[in-house]
């Protein structure tokens, strides 16, 4: 079986203009968020190989949150900072593990969780999880077809 997980980083704070947008942090919202979906994937059964994150502050303390759950140390990616779809589902396919979790931004999070669930997710809002299973143990067949399951949770829903 092949799982990507995808997670849009968790809320972050705009109150500083004077931060550079790859530095801005968490709010408290985000702070609060993180863990609690963390565990909520946990508390679902999921594992995974890898987590890998984008280099943004936001993005790592969201990585770092579900890398404790769920006992994973988040490898960071200057790739994923903004990175579309294309480059997403890449960076998952070539990492090598059956099962990775992928921490990152909009759009590209959006697009690619739409894209894999043929509509039916829509927008990931901040902390939104995705969960997309393939029933093949082959990266390149995962990525060229439909998955055969797919889940979404939000710390709204």
């Amino acid at each position: 079986m092949t799982t990507l997980t995808l997670v849009r980083h968790a809320k972050s704070d705009w109150g500083s203009a004077s931060l550079d947008d790859h530095d801005r942090p968490l709010n408290d919202r985000g702070r609060r968020d993180a863990p609690v979906m963390a565990e909520r994937l946990v508390a679902s059964g999921l594992a995974v190989d890898r987590v890998l994150a984008s280099t943004a502050l936001r993005a790592r303390t969201t990585a770092a949150a579900f890398g404790a759950a769920l006992g994973v140390e988040p490898e960071l990616l200057d790739e994923l900072y903004g990175a579309g779809a294309r480059v997403l589902l890449e960076t998952a396919t070539g990492s090598g593990a059956a099962s990775v979790l992928v921490v990152a931004h909009d759009p590209g999070m959006t697009v690619l969780a739409d894209r894999l669930s043929n509509g039916g997710i829509g927008q990931m809002p901040t902390c939104a999880v995705a969960v997309f299973r393939w029933e093949t143990d082959d990266w390149d067949v995962a990525a060229a077809t439909d998955p055969d399951e797919w889940s979404f949770d939000s710390p709204r829903g």
